[in-house]
């Protein structure tokens, strides 16, 4: 089996400077980098490390950095025939200026990301009844991932979304085509239209999605760990104790793992330790696909937390 990632690859660009500028200020940085990113792209490595065959459907430009970009993901393992190149355009890019108090600004470009088509879809259909799970986030055209919800749909796969960037609304029809969906607390405030930030308000947020369509509701609340239901209970999952660095990709660590154990066939509640355990090894690291666990790492965690594969 394998699972298939559709979604944004991106080039971070990160400015480190003592403070950020005012308008129309010029100062100076210290320090640059330039990381891989995309949500897309970091999901398939979060479950290609730990070790599952993961196919990436996605689009680059022919920038410098489409070239990186791909040559990452080759890195990683991940099947890239389903990535292509846009012509005349370029690769999705994050532009980011990071002060020392840790106040930032984040100039977001999808370029190639919002160029894909129904011609990127063909690779999916022809894909999917060979996997087990099919990831999905929204930095990519909304007709996309409606259009790829519904061919994992009928493949009989399981059907996962990322609701991020969260809009304040989705469509019904999406809904109905989604298996397991994974806000975080300010992604489903966004999407349920009322704060989410004690039980009584997540479980009414859960219970929003049931209503939709949605079999499988996994709440990340971040240091308070998960809160889910697959319809007919309701489940808390307490964060595993680690020293935090940080936080970022930590929701893709746990979207991968979650996809890496359905892939190995483990039960749904192991599956969410999975992904509990993932996101907190990427919260030890700094920086995205830097953070993703190995699957050494991984298993070695698995073994001192208490949770053992089948």
């Amino acid at each position: 089996m394998s699972t298939i990632v559709l979604g944004s690859i991106n080039i971070d660009l990160v400015f480190q400077t003592s403070r950020l500028p005012g308008k129309g200020e010029t100062i100076a940085g210290h320090n640059f980098l330039t990381i891989a990113g995309g949500k897309g792209a970091n999901q398939a490595v979060a479950a290609a490390k730990l070790g599952v065959k993961t196919h990436m459907i996605g689009r680059v430009g022919d920038d410098v950095f489409g070239g990186s970009l791909l040559a990452g993901l080759v890195a990683h393992n991940i099947n890239i025939e389903g990535v292509r190149i846009t012509p005349d355009c370029s690769s999705g890019i994050a532009s980011i200026a990071v002060a020392e108090n840790g106040d930032n600004t984040i100039i977001i470009i999808p370029g190639a990301n919002h160029t894909l088509d129904d011609d990127d879809l063909e690779k999916l259909r022809k894909i999917a009844p060979r996997a087990s799970s099919l990831l999905l986030q929204l930095e990519i055209p909304l007709e996309i991932v409606q259009k790829a919800a519904l061919i994992g749909k009928r493949a009989g796969i399981k059907v996962i979304l990322d609701p991020a960037p969260a809009p304040t609304r989705l469509p019904d029809c999406l809904y109905s085509l989604v298996d397991i969906i994974t806000p975080n607390e300010t992604e489903a405030s966004r999407l349920v239209g009322f704060p989410v930030d004690d039980e009584s308000s997540a479980r009414k947020a859960v219970q929003f999605f049931h209503d939709k369509g949605v079999e499988t509701v996994v709440l990340k609340q971040g240091d308070r760990g998960i809160f889910w239901s697959d319809g007919g209970e309701f489940f808390h999952l307490a964060a595993l104790p680690v020293t935090v660095v940080d936080t970022v990709a930590a929701g893709d660590a746990f979207n991968g793992a979650l996809a890496a154990a359905i892939d190995e066939g483990l039960l749904l509640h192991e599956a969410m330790t999975w992904g509990m355990a993932a996101g907190a090894l990427a919260v030890t690291k700094p920086g995205a696909q830097s953070s993703l666990p190995d699957k050494a790492t991984f298993e070695a965690f698995l073994a001192r937390s208490g949770f053992l594969k089948n």
